[in-house]
């Protein structure tokens, strides 16, 4: 079976990619829908302000730890 996805791979990169692609929009598309339905559902404003916040906070924190392991 994993020499039939590595010849695949190999013989069919664009198809490859758009497969990868699409799995990785799926995943974030869920992630986003679950956030709009759990991460305070009846304010939108609140809501987006309090992911943008996480997120950045998270990117912080792993650019510190990456530069530190560097």
């Amino acid at each position: 079976m994993l020499k039939k996805i590595k010849k695949f791979k190999t013989h069919h990169k664009i198809i490859f990619a758009i497969i990868i692609g699409v799995s990785v929009v799926a995943f974030w598309r869920g992630s986003w829908g679950l956030m709009d339905v759990y991460l305070f559902p009846d304010n939108k404003e609140l809501s987006s302000w309090t992911s943008f916040g996480i997120g950045t906070i998270i990117l912080y924190f792993s650019h510190h730890l990456i530069k530190k392991l560097s």
